[in-house]
């Protein structure tokens, strides 16, 4: 009984996680709250591959583990922008910027619950990513102006409700014996993240942001293919009757 739940366990401890980064964030410790949701990704990445590997895998796990993902990843972060970056813009827009990240990033969830996913590949930015880029890139409120910020918000809210695919590495499995392990890392990259909060924060914040570019780039390769197809169709047919 209690193997099967230590998945749930990593669960809380990234809701946990989540909840003392919107704190932080209050408590004006810019860099912590981020870090707080980068070690709730950790957490997030660990308790599937735990799930699997113990075998533990559950509906409840799986509903627990949504529930988590919104608070730590779309609530938590759409907060940290709000309270670092968006003074002084008129309240009805950061209220509503605000409120449409956690939105789509439930949306995605709900639908990465109820649809089959196509193997090797997410449909459309998972909010994790999109939690972990918004966090990390409001640590950039001094170097980038509240406009930009909001159409970033904006752009990641769009990506991940889109039909963008992205790569996972579910594959990349956790060993059964590695598992006694789990606690150590997780400790260890929390007293990492505390001592060297700035350095840690923006370091991640490179691949996060390509992860996320990626789907961008496809998006518009698609739409590109598109327009040209659409473009020859239209051209055949003017041909054709000409």
């Amino acid at each position: 009984m209690f193997t099967k739940s230590i998945p749930n366990m990593f669960t809380l401890g990234n809701l946990f996680l989540g909840m003392v980064g919107i704190m932080l964030a209050f408590d004006n410790k810019l860099s912590l709250a981020a870090i707080m949701i980068i070690i709730a990704m950790l957490c997030d990445g660990l308790d599937g591959r735990m799930a699997r590997a113990l075998n533990a895998q559950s509906e409840f796990g799986k509903e627990l583990d949504s529930l988590s993902d919104v608070i730590s990843f779309g609530v938590a972060p759409a907060l940290i922008m709000y309270v670092t970056s968006f003074h002084g813009m008129p309240h009805a827009l950061i209220w509503t910027v605000t409120a449409i990240f956690p939105i789509c990033g439930a949306l995605r969830l709900a639908r990465f619950n109820v649809q089959s996913g196509i193997p090797g590949y997410f449909i459309g930015l998972p909010i994790p990513a999109a939690g972990g880029v918004l966090a990390t890139l409001s640590l950039f409120h001094k170097e980038i102006s509240a406009p930009y910020m909001i159409i970033a918000m904006l752009i990641l809210s769009y990506l991940m409700v889109s039909s963008v695919r992205y790569p996972n590495f579910k594959k990349v499995g956790l060993p059964k014996k590695a598992v006694m392990y789990a606690p150590i890392v997780i400790i260890a990259a929390v007293a990492v993240a505390v001592i060297f909060p700035d350095q840690i924060s923006k370091l991640i914040f490179v691949p996060l942001v390509l992860y996320a570019a990626y789907g961008l780039k496809q998006n518009v390769e698609k739409l590109t293919r598109r327009r040209r197809h659409d473009q020859s169709a239209d051209q055949k047919v003017y041909n054709d009757h000409s």
